[in-house]
């Protein structure tokens, strides 16, 4: 019985091992940052997940148009994701605005009474701001995008504080300043400055050590925690030998965040506005507690990824590819500090470059001078004035041309419902930042077409690194047809795309890419066929295609 049992157990290796021989399998799909699809939303202005938390602090003065608190919140967030939202839109990251606790009061510089919605206005980096929700939502939220393959990216802000009101006291003179405005003429006059009147800048360039705020003092103190947060603060400046400066205090908060919560990265405001030595500095913290994280959590770690950091370089575009210009320095914020950086030139080049010029200028960038990096892509954002299309006569153009082109994609809270970014009465950014239109997507069959547009090209971006991180090639420009090819260890991934084809048949090329009997699928239209004479033919309704192999 014994001779049986191991001759049994080698015929059945020998028969997987023959099937493997045959039939290859292909390894899982891997997540690739320089691919990724990243949703950006504003916090506030997303789905109201809690409508019990929507008034805190007494925020409830009247306000400009948009620039009050309206409702949304980490735990609307959640929902949508449990809902598959984001999963059917192809998202695989999602950025949120600053949810740590705002400036209780509001300021009015010309446009009406301001509060922090936006989240950029920070009063205390230890502590989540009721109107967003608790620290248990954001545990929730984690968990709850990891278990759908979803990242989460944070934001972080090191170079200001909210602005002074009559309910919030400024920051002391060692921590920030309050002179001179930023004129952007140079390197230091954009650096050692305020950016706009009334926002006090931290002094990141110094090492001086200064004690903890007083209102942040008393205010712990209330709470109760004051003892354990100096605790912390203790341990983390003996572990790193910094000085107690003010940097690397809001650092240690930020990192806290990692260990805590196990996001998986930081987008990086105002980059430009603090010196490049302290996103290397960041950089190796954010590192430290991400590998911190991972060794005390096992069983959340996502993949081998590590913590990923996008830097908001306001107007770099790709065409500067490593060097920001600042007129008398260049900078390069990638090496050593930042994964990608947003690129601020996409919406031009959509705009004034033919596809194929636009898709070759960035697919060459990101595989030679940018290689290891990326860029994040967008048409419209949350301060954009000026965005690719800001009455939305064109969301199908905007989908196709964001997410098929090289490098990571933004689709900002909206993009794929068409929601208006021209309010009436709202002045300067607010208009920029309505809440979703989510009636329109339950309920205008305008607005669902468009979104099944976003979906069916977002779902094959999230599925084919190719398209985001691959090597890009024509094959024909008339009609248009390329494609992508991408490798990573033993995954491989190819992928053609053809655009603007004749309804009904269309006739693909594919000769020098797949052989004859292979069968390929239309993740467009859902049809599939052989390849037959080095052709693939696909019968629908739509004039495009996106071919993947079955």
């Amino acid at each position: 019985m014994k001779h049986i049992a191991i001759l049994l157990s080698f015929l059945v290796f020998f028969n997987c091992e023959n099937k493997k021989d045959i039939l290859p399998e292909q390894p899982e799909t891997p997540f690739v940052w320089q691919a990724a699809n990243i949703y950006f939303l504003l916090t506030d202005r997303f789905n109201n997940g809690d409508v019990s938390n929507d008034i805190n602090f007494e925020r409830n003065a009247e306000t400009g148009k948009l620039r009050g608190f309206k409702g949304g919140d980490i735990k609307g967030v959640t929902q949508k994701i449990k809902d598959g939202y984001f999963t059917n839109l192809g998202i695989n990251a999602i950025w949120m605005t600053p949810i740590v606790e705002q400036i209780h009061g509001g300021t009015d510089e010309g446009t009406g009474l301001s509060y922090g919605f936006h989240g950029y206005w920070a009063s205390d980096w230890t502590a989540l701001d009721p109107n967003f929700g608790t620290k248990q939502d954001l545990h929730q939220l984690v968990e709850t995008a990891h278990k759908h393959g979803i990242r989460i990216l944070l934001d972080a802000v090191i170079n200001h504080t909210g602005p002074v009101t009559e309910k919030d006291p400024i920051w002391p003179s060692n921590w920030v300043r309050t002179q001179p405005h930023c004129d952007y003429q140079s390197y230091q006059n954009t650096i050692t400055c305020t950016l706009v009147k009334n926002l006090p800048d931290i002094k990141t360039e110094s090492d001086e050590a200064v004690k903890l705020p007083p209102h942040l003092v008393t205010k712990w103190q209330v709470e109760g925690r004051y003892e354990s947060e100096v605790a912390e603060l203790d341990a983390f400046f003996k572990r790193t030998n910094y000085p107690r400066a003010p940097r690397f205090y809001i650092m240690k908060w930020l990192t806290d965040y990692i260990t805590e919560f196990g996001i998986d990265g930081y987008r990086v405001d105002t980059v430009k506005h603090v010196e490049e030595h302290v996103w290397q500095e960041f950089k190796q913290e954010c590192d430290f507690a991400f590998a911190e994280f991972k060794k005390n959590n096992p069983d959340k770690v996502l993949d081998n990824n590590d913590f990923y950091l996008l830097g908001e370089v306001y107007n770099y575009g790709i065409s500067a590819t490593k060097g920001f210009d600042f007129g008398d320095k260049k900078v390069n914020y990638f090496d050593n500090a930042f994964n990608a950086l947003i690129n601020f030139e996409m919406k031009w080049n959509a705009a004034q470059m033919s596809t194929e010029a636009h898709f070759k200028k960035y697919s060459q960038v990101l595989n030679s001078e940018l290689k290891g990096y990326s860029l994040l892509n967008y048409l419209s954002s949350h301060d954009d004035g000026q965005p690719f299309d800001a009455v939305r006569e064109k969301p199908f153009v905007t989908a196709t041309r964001l997410l098929l082109c090289p490098g990571a994609s933004q689709v900002y809270y909206g993009d794929e419902s068409a929601r208006s970014l021209v309010i009436k009465d709202a002045v300067g950014d607010a208009t920029l930042r309505s809440f979703m239109n989510w009636d329109d997507v339950q309920n205008n069959p305008k607005t669902q077409s468009i979104l099944k547009h976003w979906q069916k090209l977002g779902q094959f971006r999230a599925n084919h690194p190719a398209v985001g991180a691959g090597i890009h090639q024509m094959i024909t420009e008339t009609p248009y047809v390329f494609y992508r090819s991408f490798s990573k260890g033993n995954y491989k991934d190819l992928v053609v795309v053809g655009l603007n084809l004749p309804h009904g048949e269309k006739v693909v090329d594919v000769s020098k890419l797949f052989k004859n009997g292979e069968t390929l699928h239309d993740a467009y239209s859902g049809v599939s066929n052989t390849v037959t004479q080095g052709k693939i033919t696909i019968n629908s309704k739509f004039n495009m295609v996106l071919l993947e192999k079955q």
